[in-house]
């Protein structure tokens, strides 16, 4: 797991884990192998846009914040990072779903492949949701029948690899030895991104829905990387993407209804702004023109 470092910024706290293994699952792993701008570059490509640069640090926070909360996301298409992951191939099929991105996978037609496979614990065999058709729900089999699983699966595992192995030995070609191989089988990905892409992938993996498996490698990618990669946008997508809600035409007409006899006066409205100390005055006024939109403010 050797890194070559890159050029980057001195004063990115991802220098501080980069090249570093983040374990995650039974065998896999993560780690940056490199990367390239940060907060500056999406600062330095909007600004030219209108021909000058913000100067401070406070600057650069409210414009990030703004792009963000209007949509403007070409500017955070100019941070790049790369990416080192050793994954279950199952999690690989929902990873390479999202296709704006460079990746490179060890080749089994090359490489023979490790006995090494996801394992799911005892613990952690979770039934089918009734809500949702391809998603689990949060009950789980009792232990004792989890490890009756568990150990079913490495003795499946074990007999496929055994087979495997056996094709190899006898002069089989790779190509055709590994078919019978399962989704559990560990890969190893390079994969390059750009910051913008990158958060896309974390707006869906780390949400509710999202597989446990895959999830756990989104959250690391995020609280781990982006946040020390990019600090500034890491604080604005958690406002205005990952916790945040949007409402349908339909969803708002209730509101309005139900709002209807509640008026925020002009004292009321200093209150808030009182109360809205992490908000710019650009964002105070765009969150009372939501509330004049729900019938909230005249």
């Amino acid at each position: 797991m050797d890194c070559v470092k890159g050029e980057h910024s001195a004063n990115s706290r991802l220098e501080e884990v980069l090249g570093k293994p983040f374990p995650v699952l039974n065998k896999g792993f993560i780690y940056v192998a490199d990367y390239m701008g940060g907060d500056s570059s999406i600062v330095r490509a909007a600004g030219i846009s209108y021909g000058k640069s913000t100067k401070t640090i406070r600057d650069d926070r409210s414009l990030i914040r703004y792009l963000f909360r209007h949509k403007h996301f070409s500017p955070f298409e100019f941070p790049t990072i790369v990416f080192h992951v050793k994954l279950p191939i199952f999690v690989m099929r929902q990873w390479v779903r999202h296709r704006m991105a460079s990746l490179n996978e060890i080749s089994l037609r090359y490489s023979e492949a490790t006995d090494e496979f996801f394992v799911v614990g005892p613990e952690d065999w979770r039934k089918q949701s009734t809500l949702n058709k391809q998603g689990s729900s949060s009950e789980k089999l009792e232990f004792n029948e989890g490890a009756r699983h568990s150990e079913e699966q490495n003795s499946l595992h074990k007999y496929i690899y055994n087979i495997y192995k056996e094709r190899i030995d006898s002069g089989i070609s790779r190509e055709l030895a590994r078919v019978d191989l399962p989704v559990s089988l560990y890969t190893q990905i390079y994969w390059k991104v750009d910051l913008r892409n990158l958060l896309h992938f974390l707006e869906l993996r780390m949400e509710s829905n999202a597989q446990n498996e895959i999830k756990e490698y989104a959250t690391i990618i995020g609280n781990e990387f982006v946040s020390r990669w990019c600090p500034l946008t890491w604080e604005a997508f958690n406002d205005f993407s990952l916790n945040s809600l949007t409402f349908g035409k339909k969803e708002i007409d209730i509101l309005k209804n139900f709002f209807e006899n509640l008026q925020i006066t002009d004292k009321d409205k200093s209150k808030l702004f009182m109360n809205s100390s992490v908000m710019s005055g650009g964002e105070f006024q765009e969150f009372l023109n939501k509330l004049e939109k729900l019938g909230m403010v005249k």
